[in-house]
């Protein structure tokens, strides 16, 4: 059973960074009613690892990755928005990337797959308003990565979204998270087993996406979460070899299993991919009223997108216009907060689209 649809690209595609797409279509899901007026939609655009299926539906009733968010009576109010939420371009999970077969070839696109940006994300979501008849979203929305790619959105399509809110996003990337990101990169290109991106796909570079996946979960909270949550506490084993330097505390443990899900669910690839656009962005000048109102949301523990770029975003969306409003949340979970601190992201975002709703 799946809730997954599909919304063609233009054909041909015409990359932001050059090079063209053939055949290409983007993977969403839907939750709520489309008004009679379509002008109750928000669109939704991902981090970089999560599918489309961000909620339970009657389509699709297992779990989704924001389903404390999705649904009658939730922040993501479905009994009034038309909720869609979009895979990315260059992603694994439906939408056209470096996993997918090339029309012209019939194999793997693997690095033939061309430049992946932002912008081509954000023309992805576009895409998907017009394969649903929405001439103009109510809101666009993004944590993260989906955090560039509204911005992205907004430049390029003044005007087709009333509203943005922006989670945890960026300008363009930090030093910090470009070296982050770097390093990501190198773990699973230097694992033999990559292959210089020709590997087979039951046979992926285990190592170096394990390890790229370690780091990323590392940044991911603050070293007051993995204190408070693991302290020094060991793994309950006794059959630990000497000298072996297995995992010993449960922080490690905790580690190797979020890489185990992670190896087994994204192609390595759309990874390098999806990391390199995250770093190569650099949003262009905002054109005036590119949308009305804005709400930016950042974490005073969020290490990778820090709070002085969600202060650089509000100026940016201010000069554009844009009422904007910046909630500084105190959450200790960082950057994945958005996931975890529900009560707090539901509260923001919530009274957001209520106070600036649609008559």
């Amino acid at each position: 059973m799946s809730a997954r649809q599909y919304a063609a690209l233009p054909d041909p595609y015409a990359m932001h960074l050059g090079g063209t797409l053939r055949g290409a279509r983007v993977a969403f899901e839907t939750w709520g009613t489309l008004a009679p007026a379509k002008d109750n939609a928000i669109l939704v655009f991902t981090g970089l690892s999560p599918s489309a299926h961000a909620a339970r539906s009657a389509a699709d009733p297992s779990p989704g990755w924001w389903d404390a968010m999705i649904g009658p009576g939730l922040a993501l109010d479905t009994d009034r928005w038309f909720v869609i939420v979009v895979n990315s371009l260059g992603s694994c999970f439906g939408s056209t990337g470096p996993a997918s077969i090339d029309p012209a070839t019939g194999e793997r696109y693997r690095l033939d797959f061309p430049e992946l940006a932002i912008e081509d994300i954000a023309e992805g979501g576009h895409a998907v308003l017009r394969s649903l008849g929405i001439e103009r979203a109510d809101t666009i929305l993004g944590p993260s990565l989906g955090g560039m790619v509204v911005l992205a959105f907004a430049q390029r399509h003044p005007g087709v979204a009333r509203r943005l809110v922006s989670v945890s996003g960026s300008l363009g990337a930090a030093p910090f998270a470009v070296a982050l990101r770097s390093v990501q990169r190198e773990a699973i290109l230097r694992d033999p087993a990559w292959r210089g991106g020709q590997y087979d796909p039951d046979a992926p570079p285990r190592t170096g996406l394990a390890l790229a996946r370690k780091l990323g979960t590392i940044t991911y909270r603050s070293a007051a979460e993995w204190q408070q949550r693991f302290g020094r506490d060991r793994i309950q084993d006794t059959a630990r070899t000497p000298n072996s330097f297995a995992p010993e505390f449960q922080i490690e443990g905790y580690l190797e299993a979020q890489a185990a899900k992670f190896v087994d669910a994204f192609d390595a690839n759309c990874y390098l991919y999806l990391s390199r656009a995250m770093d190569r962005f650099d949003l262009a000048p905002l054109p005036s009223r590119c949308v009305e109102r804005a709400l930016v949301i950042g974490v005073e523990a969020d290490i990778l997108f820090p709070l002085d770029g969600q202060r650089a975003i509000e100026m940016a969306l201010q000069d554009a216009g844009a009422a904007t409003r910046l909630v500084a949340l105190p959450s200790i979970e960082g950057h994945d907060a958005f996931l975890v601190d529900i009560p707090r992201f539901s509260a923001a975002i919530g009274a957001f689209l209520r106070e600036g709703a649609a008559p």
